[in-house]
């Protein structure tokens, strides 16, 4: 029967798949997972070749053409499927295995973890953000001792004002009654220093949490370059009479409780 010695409808060719030889399957298997290139790594993922390359050169394509592992980590799906070579079953093992180192690195906040300050909120988001191409929006609901209940994702793309609506940010915080909120935001530049829209978004929403009694706690901001909060800088309005709302001194670092 010629059945072996056909390559079944979607498999490269037999040349082109990894196990034979000193390839990287038997490089990890004798000398540890450390000891492979970039390259090595990324075509254990791929499994096998595709446009007319073997797996390991298919690998070092997509390097160059992203620009190395940490580019690449910020590609989706649809962009990786669109490298020759590369369809949606490899570009999908990419993703997710990029997003399992993601999540190994980052020290996530859990259900019913306390936030106690601005480095709990870096910690929980810098992997995930540190190059991120556009900007994300998102809110910690907390409870009544700062502990958290959920993240919610209010807007992806460039962050306005009218993006980042109070409606938007505040409903899912009255549905699950949290006590408070932290306002988390990345900077793709890199540089964490609030903008003057931060500022702007900032202060409308800390009154809009005033007036419904869900406390805006913190606005921080994520970037490769570290972090910023806007309470620690002292840009958080404070309520010396009912009416009259001012700028706070520098606070302390934490959120209490």
């Amino acid at each position: 029967m010629q059945r072996e010695s056909m390559v079944r409808e979607g498999e490269a060719p037999a040349a082109s798949r990894l196990g034979s030889g000193d390839g990287p399957r038997e490089r990890l298997g004798a000398l540890g997972a450390e000891s492979l290139s970039d390259a090595e790594l990324v075509a254990l993922l791929l499994r096998t070749g595709g446009g007319g390359q073997d797996a390991l050169a298919l690998a070092a394509a997509v390097l160059r053409e992203s620009g190395g592992l940490a580019p690449l980590s910020t590609l989706e799906s649809a962009e990786l499927s669109r490298m020759p070579g590369i369809g949606p079953a490899k570009s999908a093992a990419l993703v997710a295995a990029l997003e399992i180192g993601r999540r190994v690195a980052a020290r996530r906040l859990r259900a019913g973890d306390p936030v106690r300050g601005p480095a709990d909120v870096f910690r929980h988001f810098h992997a995930r953000v540190r190059q991120a191409r556009h900007e994300r929006f998102f809110v910690l609901l907390l409870d009544g001792r700062h502990r958290l209940l959920r993240e919610v994702v209010i807007s992806q793309g460039t962050l306005t004002a009218s993006l980042v609506h109070p409606r938007e940010v505040f409903r899912p915080a009255l549905r699950e009654a949290a006590a408070a909120v932290v306002l988390v935001h990345n900077h793709p530049s890199g540089d964490p220093t609030p903008s003057t829209e931060d500022h702007e978004i900032t202060l409308r929403l800390f009154e809009a949490g005033s007036l419904i009694g869900v406390p805006v706690l913190d606005h921080v901001v994520v970037a490769e370059r570290g972090w910023s909060s806007l309470s620690e800088l002292g840009a958080l309005p404070r309520r010396d009479t009912p009416d009259s709302l001012s700028v706070s001194p520098k606070a302390p670092p934490g959120y209490g409780r």
